[in-house]
């Protein structure tokens, strides 16, 4: 039954209501073991999303999800060009959970935001033990996979078509 509340899409103006003022460094950028991840998201006809937003979350590199250290373990990157980057380090495992970033994706179109992983690929081990990546069918498992690149990592999120990553009912 129509409640006579219309629905709102989250967007097109994520970067006036989502900027985040530590942006894309989720670690300072002298961090010696930090690396880039960058990655585009890309709409059902290939095309970039130029207004759109990627928030992580994630462990720090022993596996801890907040310490002392005040580890917030939290960046948020509008898209330019349809380009999101973050500068990070590679989260440690927990909770028997091979190490992955937890990725959050606002864009026009979603009436709400859709919810992914990053997993690393020198992890590949520990992604086989990993109890939520094992729900995930092995011909889709890929597209949750980052791919290595002389400037750190590279992971494209793909809303829909054939290569659609793989979003998770939260």
């Amino acid at each position: 039954m129509f409640d006579g509340t219309p629905s709102q899409t989250a967007g097109p103006f994520l970067q006036i209501g989502m900027h985040w003022e530590q942006g894309a460094f989720i670690v300072p950028a002298e961090t010696a073991e930090g690396v880039w991840l960058r990655g585009h998201i890309f709409d059902g006809a290939g095309v970039a999303i130029p207004d759109a937003a990627v928030e992580i979350w994630q462990a720090d590199p022993a596996g801890c999800l907040g310490s002392k250290d005040r580890w917030l373990g939290f960046g948020r990157s509008e898209t330019a060009e349809g380009e999101f980057a973050f500068y990070t380090v590679v989260p440690g495992s927990f909770d028997g959970q091979a190490p992955h970033l937890g990725v959050a994706v606002f864009a026009r179109g979603l009436l709400r935001q859709v919810w992914t992983r990053i997993y690393f690929p020198e992890h590949r081990a520990a992604q086989a033990r990993d109890p939520i990546l094992a729900l995930v069918p092995d011909e889709r498992r890929a597209t949750l996979i980052a791919e290595r690149t002389s400037q750190g990592y590279r992971f494209d999120i793909r809303l829909q078509g054939p290569l659609e990553t793989v979003f998770f009912d939260v």
